[in-house]
């Protein structure tokens, strides 16, 4: 949505357009609601790739359990992650975003092979369904509930890009704590994770009180972030028993927003957690 909106007109109109019955797909081809760039072969190599450098995995043989946090409208991913060696690959979201065009995924892998990467063969897929199946996909959609069918102590990586800040608020630590549950005792976790409002880069989803931002009909409206900031975040990654090492930090200068724009729930955060905009953060 155009950057010269305000931010409260960004959560009208969302709300209201949310509200149509129109397929999500449909939006996602004019920009509006999209999950992330995970549909751009060169963007979803490049995440992926920076990812297992973040972790020490750069080089992580054949045979390893992948799985991707949130891949938003594309299963691509289990694409590259097969090339790269993966046995198996999870793609795990809170609903089913990805493009079903197979024309898509063709081009995608003609792209992925024209950068060298040994893609898999995948003319005769005609559909995501036999594509996944080809290349070890696993594709799952309800979320917290998704994460609860994967068997304990399976999955050797696991990675994220700007998708933690979108998990619900009351769901966070019970993810955290799935995702603890079914890595390796040798895995390793990455996240890259957005801590601005996804309203226009600023703090202004921090001017709402919790009891009406938390409602189903805000959250379910294409702009909802959990507002965990930094400390909260790794106090939770601590709380459910992960190593946690901070691979980087994004600042702001200074608070976009004063104290006093804010509920008052955040007005007690310190002037580190205000200031900080993103991170990224491997968990083992």
């Amino acid at each position: 949505m155009r950057k010269w909106v305000p931010w409260w007109a960004k959560i009208v109109l969302k709300i209201g357009l949310s509200r149509l019955p129109v397929a999500y797909q449909a939006f996602a081809r004019k920009g509006i609601f999209r999950h992330g760039h995970m549909d751009s072969p060169t963007y979803a190599l490049h995440v992926i790739q920076k990812h297992l450098q973040q972790s020490n995995l750069a080089q992580a043989g054949s045979g390893f359990v992948a799985l991707e946090l949130g891949p938003g409208d594309s299963v691509g991913s289990a694409l590259i992650a097969h090339a790269l060696g993966a046995s198996r690959c999870y793609l795990v979201d809170a609903g089913e975003f990805a493009i079903k065009d197979m024309q898509a995924y063709h081009e995608f892998a003609d792209e992925l092979r024209k950068q060298a990467v040994p893609c898999l063969d995948i003319q005769d897929c005609d559909t995501i369904d036999a594509l996944l199946h080809a290349c070890g996909g696993v594709y799952l959609t309800s979320g917290l509930a998704s994460l609860q069918q994967i068997p304990d102590n399976s999955v050797d990586f696991i990675w994220s890009q700007a998708v933690l800040e979108h998990i619900r608020a009351a769901e966070f630590k019970a993810v955290m704590c799935q995702l603890k549950r079914i890595m390796r005792t040798n895995g390793v976790a990455s996240h890259r994770v957005d801590l601005k409002d996804h309203l226009g880069g600023s703090l202004n989803n921090m001017r709402i009180a919790s009891k009406h931002w938390e409602k189903d009909w805000m959250a379910r409206s294409g702009f909802y972030t959990n507002r965990l900031r930094f400390s909260e975040m790794l106090n939770v990654f601590e709380q459910v028993g992960f190593q946690v090492e901070v691979a980087g930090i994004d600042r702001w200068e200074e608070s976009p927003l004063s104290r006093s724009k804010l509920a008052g729930e955040f007005q007690c955060l310190s002037d580190d957690d205000l200031t900080i905009s993103g991170f990224d953060v491997v968990l083992r």
